[in-house]
């Protein structure tokens, strides 16, 4: 039998890799919702794409957990107020102020909320390629959720990951696996603002690097 034959790919031509390269360079880290929900079957739809990513063995580990009970969302909230008013007292007196001003997260207005967890007891996969680097699993659901930015900013959406929280708590307030590790907390929505600029650099907190002052060589 004659094996099949291979689909041919699809020719990324120069206007597709300017539009990617405007997609990459107008994803933001959203803070500003809009409180209109999204469509329905949109989040599916996004998570469907998410899941196209590559992943350690092909073990997909990601797990989303779409928080929609208000109870279990203040929960959430509390642990935030909680573990950022830890962080805001461990600034520097010079940038205490500064962080203060920031709206490090959306949860009072976006209207999607998704946990993403790495389920560590998956046996998808057969544990390969994680034997010497477990943490690998982490890795695969991290580039999960970029994928996951990614189509939701082409299709209008801002997504907020949230990372000012305590992992035991959410997975406390979640009612999840113990197995399960916590890697981002997402907000998603319509923004209210698009811009290429991110807030830290706006709010001057932080700014970019030139890619030549990150690339070594040996």
């Amino acid at each position: 039998m004659e094996p099949p034959e291979s689909a041919k790919p699809p020719d990324f031509d120069s206007a597709f890799r300017e539009q990617l390269l405007d997609l990459l360079t107008w994803r933001r880290d959203v803070r500003h919702f809009k409180r209109d929900p999204l469509s329905e079957g949109a989040v599916e739809r996004l998570i469907g794409i998410a899941c196209l990513s590559p992943s350690v063995g092909l073990s997909e580990p990601w797990r989303f957990v779409l928080v929609e009970d208000e109870d279990r969302r203040a929960a959430i909230r509390a642990c935030f107020e909680a573990c950022n008013a830890e962080a805001l007292s461990a600034q520097e007196p010079s940038r205490a102020d500064r962080y203060a001003r920031l709206k490090l997260a959306g949860l009072n207005d976006a209207p999607c909320q998704i946990a993403v967890f790495a389920d560590h007891e998956t046996e998808q996969g057969h544990g390969l390629g994680r034997q010497t680097m477990p943490e690998t699993i982490e890795y695969s659901v991290a580039i999960a959720i970029h994928t996951l930015w990614l189509a939701a900013r082409a299709d209008g959406f801002g997504l907020g990951w949230v990372s000012i929280l305590d992992p035991a708590d959410v997975r406390a307030a979640l009612d999840v696996s113990e197995h399960w590790r916590f890697v981002g907390y997402l907000c998603l929505g319509y923004p209210e603002e698009a811009t290429e600029t991110p807030l830290l650099e706006r709010q001057g907190w932080e700014t970019r690097r030139a890619p030549d002052k990150v690339i070594f060589r040996r």
